[in-house]
């Protein structure tokens, strides 16, 4: 039934290709990938495999690449990506030695694959479960780990009729998962080889921090404002239209980042009907010296939000009103309480903030108000809630630690 539903998918993924170009770069980069390792795979090489599906699940995997990198140059790195949203964006990134995309799960397409590698050591990121991929590998006796995964009840593996789809899971030599429910109910199928080890998402932002970038531009922006700046990150329309006009009205004196998650123009126009008559900069079309007297400054590419995050005195992570909220640990290791949207039951840090102090769940422009107004008027709750967002972070550092050390038998 797996390999029908692949064919059905290929089929599919095959016809969008004529009609849209993120389907089409995908398409493309499959089929390019055999030709990509033929030409570049040394035969004499070790290689360890990275598998992300998109960018996300590339930033869980990195920081265990790049310390397998630093304490183990034996190993070369494939980086490998199913999205093309992960593979643009990270097509040349250093840290790996090849990068591809991974062809679709054909049986033929997996023998493929792992005749041209051969690797010994793969690791999964979070959600990638590939049956074909992951037979072969187990029956070549290749160590496989599943990395920062997380699993729910209402998940397939753990209904009646996913049962026998649920056999995949078998084939990996170690999970190493996020939460204690997740052991636990791997348990309930007969898995055990189980370590909690939290999420390497949070090893990576700390280092993100210390890698921020200075913003002279931003700067200029905040100067003179510092303690009332609010900066939105991967924000959408339906965040905008609570938060935008709060400032408008309420308080005009605070200075606003806004980093949109879509970045197109129709977009960005309706950020700037938003702002009423404030002034407002796009960062790629202004100077320092117009920034310096704007009001709203919008980040109108890619590459900066988690060095922004930095300047806020109180951040907003979007999508929680929609698709689910993005990336929370990004603003929270800056010391400031995060706010987001009613949409994030299935997100684990976001459940662990609220219950710390150091997320604040809105559902409406009044709760929102409120929250802030409690926030502006009580300078020691702000902090509170600045330091419970950070401490957060900092004690559930240490996974990729925890995983090297057991990959490698290290106590």
């Amino acid at each position: 039934m797996y390999n029908v539903v692949v064919f059905f998918m290929q089929l599919g993924i095959a016809i969008a290709s004529h009609f849209n170009e993120k389907v089409r770069k995908m398409w493309r980069g499959e089929h390019d990938a055999f030709a990509y390792l033929k030409e570049h795979v040394d035969p004499k090489a070790r290689y360890a495999w990275f598998h992300a599906a998109s960018l996300g699940e590339f930033e869980q995997g990195r920081p265990i690449m790049e310390q397998l990198r630093r304490e183990h140059p034996e190993y070369k790195i494939l980086l490998t990506f199913f999205s093309p949203s992960g593979y643009e964006v990270r097509k040349n990134y250093e840290g790996a030695d090849l990068i591809c995309y991974l062809p679709i799960d054909t049986i033929g397409n997996a023998r493929r694959f792992l005749r041209a590698v051969r690797p010994e050591l793969v690791f999964f990121i979070k959600y990638e479960f590939w049956y074909n991929y992951l037979h072969i590998l187990k029956h070549r006796q290749v160590h496989l780990y599943s990395v920062s995964s997380i699993f729910r009840p209402n998940q397939i593996f753990f209904r009646w009729y996913g049962r026998q789809y649920s056999r995949v899971l078998k084939c990996f030599t170690r999970f190493f998962v996020q939460n204690e429910v997740s052991r636990q109910l791997l348990s309930t199928i007969g898995i055990h080889d189980v370590e909690v080890t939290g999420d390497t998402r949070f090893d990576r932002v700390l280092e993100i921090k210390k890698q921020a970038r200075q913003l002279p531009l931003v700067d200029a922006f905040v100067a003179g404002n510092e303690g009332q700046v609010f900066v939105a990150g991967s924000s959408w329309s339906p965040d905008e239209d609570i938060f935008m006009p709060y400032f408008n009205r309420e308080h005009p004196e605070w200075k606003l980042i806004i980093a949109p998650h879509v970045i197109g123009e129709d977009h960005l126009d309706k950020i700037i009907a938003l702002c009423e008559g404030r002034r407002v900069v796009r960062y790629t079309k202004t100077t320092a010296e117009e920034a310096a007297t704007a009001d709203v400054l919008i980040i109108d590419c890619f590459g900066l939000l988690s060095s922004i995050y930095h300047y806020a005195t109180v951040a907003y992570v979007g999508g929680g009103f929609g698709v689910g909220i993005h990336n929370l640990a990004e603003a929270a290791v800056w010391s400031v309480p995060v706010f987001f949207g009613p949409n994030n039951e299935r997100f684990q840090e976001a459940q662990e903030l609220k219950k710390n102090g150091g997320g604040i769940e809105i559902t409406s422009y009044d709760d929102f108000a409120a929250r802030m107004e409690q926030l502006i008027a009580d300078g020691g709750d702000l902090e509170t809630r600045g330091k419970a967002a950070a401490d957060y972070i900092l004690g559930r550092a240490g996974a990729t630690r925890k995983i090297l050390n057991s990959v490698f038998g290290q106590k």
